[in-house]
């Protein structure tokens, strides 16, 4: 028999208009976007210079005599192989003013409003960290694919979903443009709307 989920129970909260009935900003939401996945660049290729390169220690043939040029190691920069003249870590840094950014998201969760991909849920917990409760849940709120957007899910929760391979979730304070542009739905905890409300600093 499934164990049984336990749902806390809220009063529905109002969305407010400053985040969720916003004209949706194709250009802005597409810079936000860029920003935010070249930001996530690590930029950490690894990059060796001469001394870093394993092998070479040996001179590849006499100094003269040979007609070629001198050469003291077949890890120089100019060896197949070699390191790299100036090894150093990539930024692939783009910035975007904070207002934009978050204008940007209150424009993308407009739009999943308007398409009506967008639902209000209560808050949610489980007392196990099983996915059979995850898989029951969702299929009783009738969703086959969806990105939940919760304040502090507790542990049990976060295992039961995260092995869902259509479903995810993710902390309201942390939202951002690519999780929300990749969901195909989204679900909005009762507690999460104030959380979002201030995270964009709507008054």
């Amino acid at each position: 028999m499934a164990e049984k989920k336990t749902t806390k129970k809220a009063t529905k909260p109002k969305l407010p208009s400053e985040v969720f009935a916003v004209d949706f900003n194709e250009s802005l939401v597409h810079q936000a976007l860029t920003s935010y996945m070249s930001n996530e660049r690590q930029g950490s290729v690894m990059l060796k210079n001469r001394s870093a390169v394993r092998g070479g220690g040996k001179k590849p043939f006499r100094q003269k005599g040979t007609g070629r040029a001198r050469a003291g190691t077949i890890r120089s920069p100019l060896w197949v192989g070699g390191g790299v003249t100036f090894a150093n870590v990539k930024n692939h840094t783009k910035k975007i003013n904070k207002k934009m950014a978050k204008k940007a998201l209150a424009s993308i969760l407009s739009k999943f409003k308007t398409e009506k991909r967008l639902d209000l849920v209560d808050d949610i917990s489980f007392k196990k960290p099983k996915t059979k409760l995850a898989q029951d849940y969702f299929k009783k709120i009738g969703q086959k694919s969806a990105l939940l957007i919760a304040s502090e899910l507790d542990q049990n929760t976060m295992l039961a979903i995260r092995n869902l391979k259509d479903f995810s979730f993710i902390d309201a304070k942390e939202i951002n443009p690519y999780d929300l542009l990749k969901a195909k739905h989204i679900l909005l905890t009762h507690s999460a709307v104030p959380v979002i409300k201030e995270t964009l600093n709507v008054k």
